[in-house]
């Protein structure tokens, strides 16, 4: 695999330099870059990391930080097989105990919790320090986990380590196995305490402690920052607002609907007011300047008031053409 030209050995570990001055200076070096490789993409991409610590194991089989090296990167991509190889390997050359809880991880990834448990009890424990005991209680928990011994998966965790308020970097992890623990057994109270806990000890993100503790509370996060949830979020807002659009065009609807009732039935009655009342007629007088409308004069006192056409000026009207 291609190697970027800036990429040297000194980025390694002392120690791992070390290793490598056995072999000849051009091979060193090219195993080194490999390495670094391995180191730089573990976390970001862990199959092209496994690929280079294949170039590394292929061209320096003999040292132990190859093996090592090896090991994780096939441990991380879950070939528990080879990683439990090459940490057996690391182990016999060196004669270090410090990947003993990782290893038996790896029969845990076997589907081998009794061989994890067994390992538990080993006398390499004892030489751990302090964080790999951690890291041997946290793997021997799980293994009772997958053997559905939860009750025990929560003993196990229960040390001084787990009851001190000291913050280490394994105190975030302890913390968190220990509240899946609770919950797997069924014991969610207190499982929400210690998920708030190891939330508080996480300061650099090692667990979803936080998120676990949100989804016990009923909440729900959103990575803003991701499209596809932004693309859902937005159309999430768009049928909301072409929703509420659509309930404003209903009420305006029904509103302009109520009105044009109102109209229609303000015509009905003036229509029916229309209908009721007596035909009128217009009669001009003889010198076709005055127009007068009169209905039969038992009906005019009835539907005339005082704005409408006096009824003295009908007299008055009558009169004079009786004189003409």
């Amino acid at each position: 695999m291609p190697i970027p030209d800036d990429v040297t050995g000194f980025e390694l570990d002392g120690d791992v330099r070390q290793d490598l001055k056995s072999l000849p200076k051009t091979l060193a070096d090219d195993v080194a870059r490999n390495l670094v490789m391995v180191a730089r993409t573990l976390d970001t991409d862990p199959e092209e990391a496994y690929q280079y610590s294949r170039v590394a194991l292929r061209l320096a089989s003999r040292v132990a930080s190859v093996r090592e090296a090896a090991g994780f990167a096939s441990y991380v991509t879950q070939r528990y097989a080879e990683a439990l190889t090459e940490f057996r390997a690391a182990k016999r050359m060196t004669g270090r105990v410090d990947l003993w809880p990782v290893m038996a991880d790896c029969e845990r990834g076997l589907s081998r919790p009794e061989r994890a448990l067994a390992m538990a009890g080993e006398p390499e424990v004892k030489q751990l320090d302090k964080a790999g005991q951690v890291e041997m209680r946290l793997v021997a928990a799980g293994a009772r986990g997958d053997m559905e011994q939860f009750e025990a998966a929560v003993v196990t965790l229960q040390s001084p380590e787990l009851a001190s308020n000291a913050i280490h970097p394994w105190t975030a992890r302890l913390r968190y196995a220990y509240a899946e623990a609770l919950i797997a057994a069924g014991r969610g109270e207190e499982a929400r305490e210690w998920f708030a806990k190891a939330a508080e000890a996480d300061t650099d993100g090692q667990t979803n402690a936080s998120e676990r503790l949100a989804e016990i509370d009923g909440l729900e996060f959103t990575d803003a920052l991701d499209p596809e949830m932004a693309d859902e979020n937005g159309r999430e807002i768009a049928d909301v607002e072409q929703g509420a659009d659509d309930d404003e065009d209903d009420e305006l609807d029904e509103l302009v609907e109520d009105a044009s009732d109102d109209v229609d039935d303000d015509r009905d009655d003036r229509d029916e007011i229309v209908e009721e009342r007596p035909r009128r007629r217009i009669a001009v007088d003889d010198t076709g300047d005055d127009k007068v409308i009169y209905e039969d004069e038992e009906d005019v006192e009835e539907y005339y008031d005082e704005d409408d056409l006096e009824i003295d000026e009908v007299d008055d009207v009558r009169d004079s053409g009786d004189r003409r």
